[in-house]
Order: structure tokens, then C-alpha cells, then sequence
């Protein structure tokens, strides 16, 4: 597909290889580890917390290499969707992309949602009396400008996120540069008593509890997934975006983790009192460079949090609008803006679940609302594509794939382990709110939700199964339909 012409009406192939890594990073690298570091050290009860950025860090990759195998075979809009229709239509129909973009819909603008809580709890740092009433204003505003700035052609977003992800560069290098000057040794690799005890309970819950704190933190690397009908030479170019973006971000946290903690006391950092347990990047400055770097550096922070919810934004909302197309969700959905050619109704809407999110996460707080996220996403997309890797090696090896994952099938069950140990422990590390259950409860009303619509539509279970072939990144667009009994 990426040397056909677009199809009329659709989407353009504009976005390359530095603007594909860049959409990435700065939605892997938003506000994330600035606001998570306090959580993860918490988790572990010290600075072996570093654990749960190198085992995030590797879930990533192992789960990377999926991406980019499926990525580079089907660069179409909608990523999983796409993905999982090709594997499971064979025997359960349009059930599985349905369900994916039923969840889609509600854990991309969760996660957009974390970042503008991020975004005005550092902002608290530069106006300490920054009121309840007045912070949920302004992550409202912020969320409002993010998508007033996407409504606009694709090549125009490109220049913009390559500037923002100079930004976000630039905020993470200067923060890793303040921890370097005053790096004490003795600070970082102290560690509590029975810190690395494996024979104990504790260490396997803050394990777990840090391992999903840690993918968090690297989500984003499939964005440029969801764009596949807009990317340059997507069977190239996708596979390297999604790769670089990973080493790139597995070596910004490292470098930011180990400094921050060689620089702050990691106590200070599970004090709620303490502006370390809030604003931590912050804390890093004032401690090295002063006050006035603090605030400069925080300022870069909050540009950087404002553009992982602009790249976020920008991909997921192309996750509605190929199911649409192909009558696997709400119709309205396949419309594009007449002229800048963007999925209006997808954008406005995720753009108003991640208000909602957001004014969740104000009153609720961040270390639930992330297990929530992470455990509604596992099944229907981490797992479930998983499987669809393997399904489509067996049942499609005429599929052109211009990358193959390295050592498979080892990387796909590294993938399967790290997300079941995710969600199997998810409701001990959040109590009280039980994640899992809301996850299957949001799951089984998708359910429902699909019976209804298969009904109407008059597909299968209720009507024929249709096999929809496409043929991949490297020949011409070609799809067959075959009506199943």
C-alpha cells in the first residue's frame, strides 16, 4: 500500500521518519516520568525503583516488536482495530475489532487524561495557591486548545509536533543536566533493608505495581500505528519509528530516574507534604540550579505534558474512523473534514472523554486512575493482538511483511507474561477500587453492546461472516470479500 496512490477522499501519506519517532516520543515522554517517579519509589519502598522503569522498558520492546510486525504488514488507520480484524474474522466475525474500539474509546483519552492532571499539578509548583476550582478550569482550557490545534491538516500538525518534541527534549535533558552537577552516589544506590528480597510477597506486589507504572510511562510507542494511512513508506518507516522511539525514551528514563534519585531523598518523595512528591522534576532544579531554573525548566515540563496530549490526541482519534468506515462501529464515525481530511467526530469525542478523565483524576488519584487504564487495554488490545501476530503467521504467510520480529515467537511471550502479571495483580495494588472488575464489566457491556449492533446491521451472529483480505504494505491495495455461512 505505501507505493499506491490514496484512495479518494482518504488520507495522505505525509508523515515521515523523524516526524513518526517524534509524534511518539513526545506522547511516550509527556508528563509521565515527571509525575510518576514519586509513585514508582513508592511502589518499591526505595530507590530500586529503578526496576520498574527497566522491566517497563522491556515489556515495551517485547510488545514493540508486535506493533511492528503487524504495523508494517497493515499500515492502515486504526492500528489494533485493523490488526484484529484481519486475524479473528474468521471465526467470530466483527466481534473483536468492535470490542477493540469500544475500549479504545475509553483508555486512549484516559490516558490523555493523565497528562493534563500532570500538567496542572506542576503547574501548582509555579502558582502554590492555585485553587481546586481554578486548576480543573485550566485543564479543561488546555484540553480544548489541544483539540482546536488539531483541526487542521496532517502536514501541518507534523511541523508542529517536530517542535514540540524539541521541547520535550530539551525539558528532560536540562533536568538529567541539573541531576548530573549535584549526582550524590550514596544517595541513588543506598537501599533499604530487604530490598531485593525476590522470596518476599512485598517485592512481587511492588513489582507489579511498578511494572505497570513503568509501561505507562512508555505508552505512546504505538501512536504512529494508529496514523499507518498517513506515514511515508509505512512498511520502513513504522517498524524504525516505533524501535528508535523505545531505545530513545529507555534511555531518557534511566538517565532521569538515577539522577533524580542521586539528587532528592527518595523519603521526600513519598511525603505527600512535599513538593517532591508532586513536582519532583521541579524539586531536582531548585535543589541544583535555583528557584528561577526550576520555574524555566518547569515551564518546558508543562509544554511537554501539553504536547503528549496533543500527540495522543492526534492518534487515537483515527481508531474509530476505519471501523466506522467498514461498518464495525457508529457510521458517523468515517467522516472526514472536507478539506484538512482529519476524523472530526473521533477527535471531538475523545476529546470530551478525556475531559470527563481528567476531572476524574482531579478528585480521584493517579496510581488508580492508571491501573484502571492499563487493565481496560490489556485484554482486548495487548493480548488479544498478541494472539493475532501468531494467527495471522499461520493463516496468512502470503502477506507481505516488510519486518519480522526478531527471535519470534520469544518477544511475543515476554509480551503475554508481562501484561498478565499487569492485570492479575491490578486490584491488589489499587484496594478498594477494583479495577479488574470495572474492566469486565466495561467489557461485558461492549458485549451487549455488539449483540445490539450485530442485530441491526444483520451481521454475523445474526447474518453472514465476511472475510475481508488485504494484501499488506508492499503490493497494491486489494481486499476480497467472501461471505461465511
Amino acid at each position: 500500500m505505501s507505493g499506491s496512490p490514496p484512495p479518494p477522499g482518504g488520507f495522505v501519506r505525509r508523515v515521515g521518519l523523524f516526524q513518526a519517532t517524534a509524534i511518539n516520543m513526545s506522547q511516550m515522554c509527556g508528563i509521565g516520568p515527571f509525575v510518576t517517579i514519586p509513585l514508582m519509589v513508592a511502589a518499591f519502598g526505595g530507590p530500586q525503583a529503578v526496576i520498574g522503569f527497566v522491566a517497563g522498558a522491556v515489556l515495551a520492546l517485547c510488545d514493540g516488536l508486535v506493533w511492528a510486525e503487524l504495523g508494517a504488514s497493515l499500515p492502515g488507520s486504526g492500528g489494533s482495530y485493523l490488526y484484529l480484524r484481519q486475524a479473528f474474522q474468521y471465526r467470530t466475525g466483527r466481534l473483536m475489532p468492535f470490542l477493540f474500539v469500544w475500549t479504545a474509546m475509553l483508555f486512549i483519552p484516559l490516558i490523555m487524561s493523565t497528562g493534563v492532571v500532570g500538567f496542572v499539578q506542576y503547574l501548582g509548583y509555579l502558582a502554590p495557591g492555585l485553587g481546586q476550582t481554578a486548576g480543573d478550569l485550566i485543564g479543561l482550557g488546555a484540553i480544548a486548545l489541544v483539540v482546536v490545534l488539531l483541526w487542521r491538516g496532517i502536514e501541518h500538525i507534523a511541523r508542529i509536533t517536530a517542535v514540540m518534541w524539541t521541547v520535550m527534549i530539551a525539558s528532560v535533558l536540562l533536568v538529567i543536566a541539573a541531576a548530573a552537577t549535584h549526582f550524590s552516589p550514596h544517595m541513588a544506590f543506598t537501599y533499604p533493608a530487604g530490598a531485593f528480597n525476590v522470596m518476599s510477597n512485598h517485592f512481587w506486589l511492588g513489582f507489579a505495581a511498578g511494572l505497570t507504572i513503568g509501561i505507562y510511562d512508555y505508552l505512546g510507542y504505538n501512536t504512529t500505528a494508529y496514523m499507518g494511512a498517513e506515514i511515508k513508506e509505512p512498511g520502513r518507516t513504522l517498524p524504525r519509528s516505533i524501535l528508535f522511539s523505545i531505545l530513545g525514551i529507555m534511555a531518557i528514563y534511566l538517565m532521569l530516574q538515577i539522577g533524580t534519585l542521586g539528587v532528592v531523598d527518595w523519603h521526600r518523595m513519598t511525603d505527600p507534604h512535599d513538593i517532591a512528591s508532586s513536582s519532583v522534576a521541579s524539586a531536582v532544579l531548585e535543589e541544583t540550579w535555583g528557584k528561577g531554573a526550576a520555574d524555566t525548566v518547569t515551564v518546558l515540563i508543562l509544554i511537554t505534558a501539553f504536547a503528549s496530549v496533543f500527540a495522543g490526541l492526534l492518534g487515537g482519534s483515527r481508531v474509530p474512523y476505519d471501523a466506522a468506515r467498514d461498518r464495525v462501529f457508529f457510521r458517523p464515525y468515517a467522516r472526514l473534514h472536507p478539506r484538512h481530511r482529519f476524523p472530526m467526530l473521533g477527535l471531538a469525542t475523545m476529546g470530551v472523554i478525556t475531559a470527563v478523565g481528567f476531572l476524574i483524576g482531579r478528585h480521584t488519584d493517579l496510581a488508580t486512575l492508571i491501573q484502571l487504564l492499563t487493565t481496560v487495554m490489556v485484554i482486548v488490545q495487548a493480548l488479544a493482538q498478541i494472539v493475532a501476530l501468531t494467527v495471522l503467521r499461520r493463516r496468512r504467510p502470503d502477506l507481505p511483511r516488510p519486518y519480522r520480529m526478531w527471535l519470534y515467537p520469544l518477544p511475543s511471550v515476554v509480551a503475554f507474561v508481562g501484561w498478565c502479571v499487569i492485570y492479575g495483580y491490578a486490584d491488589e495494588n489499587s484496594p478498594g477500587r477494583h479495577p479488574i472488575e470495572w474492566s469486565l464489566a466495561w467489557l461485558a457491556l461492549g458485549g451487549v453492546a455488539f449483540v445490539i449492533w450485530a442485530r441491526l446491521e444483520k451481521v454475523w451472529p445474526f447474518g453472514p461472516k465476511e472475510v475481508s483480505e488485504e494484501t499488506g504494505a508492499d503490493s497494491p491495495e486489494a481486499v476480497t470479500a467472501t461471505p461465511l455461512a
